[in-house]
């Protein structure tokens, strides 16, 4: 969460960010169509975006990449890919269902989940293997075990990728049918990056509107519908007594889409974001929780995104613009988390700076 450890795994992230522009350009480049240097390729980027999400992990995570934007990634990549993908496939419908009832069984749902995560940790335990040198520290003062640094590291790894990737998506879309927010946040991010000399920290930095970016569209498509909380004593809420150890949630679809809370809540308006910070209104934006049981990851995922969008959209020597054929809402349906009801197909067209 520190500004040091940020500063650690920034470049990580930034070198995931730029091949990944890389990649889609050089796809738009070679089986778009159009002439030569306005390029254009429509399509679903939600698999993309989730390589990206999985390579970006891996890469904070382990310090390694699993090279899943080669040509021909490794069998060792491409299985733990398929692993990760059943295992946010199984798990929605395990929620609703006894495990040990499904154990008896042998139900094929239950052994593909288990496999699924049977390979995820031992992808992870391989890695953090190579790095006990590293994590010996941490051991030796006892402040967690090779087992808890195992799984920590496994789940860190695993929850990151849809939850990421998903936003992205989310995040794209909104850009593509608000053209007048996609040119304004490009031309603030073009302006920080002049005068950053080169440091994706120092670009994000002065480009606010790009966090904007990331904080309305979850704002409007929280990856998690609610924050729950037990409260250690009673408290009053809003003239409510309600007693220690009584479950209290926050409804955040309908927070981030309340006439009271935001102003013309249908809009996506990045720059309200700057005026909230202004005013110290931090509360309307809980997509992470908040306080010490906040989401862990929560300092990778934002700056993974905002790298992204940075170089995906914005800083490209040939960039993208984005388009939609239809500005209409999208449809979402909730499971493990919050997601389109199908991916939008975006357009990506290249052009010169």
């Amino acid at each position: 969460m520190v500004t040091s450890a940020v500063r650690r795994f920034l470049p990580l992230l930034d070198d995931v960010a730029q091949d990944f522009c890389r990649s889609l350009r050089h796809r738009v480049e070679t089986e778009g169509v159009g002439e030569t240097g306005q390029r254009s390729m429509t399509l679903d980027p939600s698999p993309d975006l989730f390589r990206f999400a999985l390579e970006a992990s891996c890469h904070v995570l382990y310090g390694e990449r699993i090279g899943l934007f080669s040509s021909s990634p490794s069998e060792e990549a491409e299985r733990f890919i398929w692993a990760v993908e059943r295992m946010l496939a199984t798990t929605p419908p395990l929620l609703y269902l006894p495990p040990r009832l499904l154990l008896a069984l042998r139900a094929p749902l239950w052994t593909q989940h288990a496999t699924a995560w049977d390979h995820i940790f031992s992808h992870g335990a391989s890695h953090t293997h190579t790095h006990t040198h590293r994590l010996q520290t941490l051991m030796e003062a006892g402040q967690l075990s090779s087992e808890l640094i195992k799984a920590n590291i496994t789940e860190l790894m695993a929850g990151g990728v849809d939850t990421t990737a998903v936003p992205l998506q989310f995040a794209l879309f909104e850009m593509a049918r608000n053209p007048g927010v996609q040119e304004r946040v490009r031309a603030q991010v073009l302006s920080s990056w002049q005068q950053a000399s080169g440091s994706p920290q120092k670009a994000l930095q002065g480009a606010p509107l790009l966090k904007g970016t990331i904080k309305e569209t979850l704002r409007l498509y929280p990856v998690g519908i609610t924050v729950q909380r037990y409260p250690v004593r009673d408290i009053v809420l809003q003239n409510y007594h309600v007693p220690a150890g009584t479950l209290v949630q926050v409804c955040l679809y309908p927070l981030g889409r309340s006439p009271e809370v935001f102003e013309r809540p249908e809009r996506f308006e990045p720059s309200r974001w700057s005026l909230d910070a202004a005013s110290g209104g931090g509360f309307r934006s809980l997509a992470f929780g908040f306080g010490s049981r906040q989401c862990v990851g929560r300092r990778i995922a934002e700056n993974e995104m905002q790298l992204l969008l940075m170089h995906h959209v914005l800083l490209d020597l040939r960039n993208f613009r984005l388009t939609v054929s239809s500005t209409e809402e999208l449809n979402t349906k909730y499971t493990l988390i919050l997601q389109p009801e199908s991916p939008p197909r975006i357009t990506f067209t290249t052009r010169s700076l």
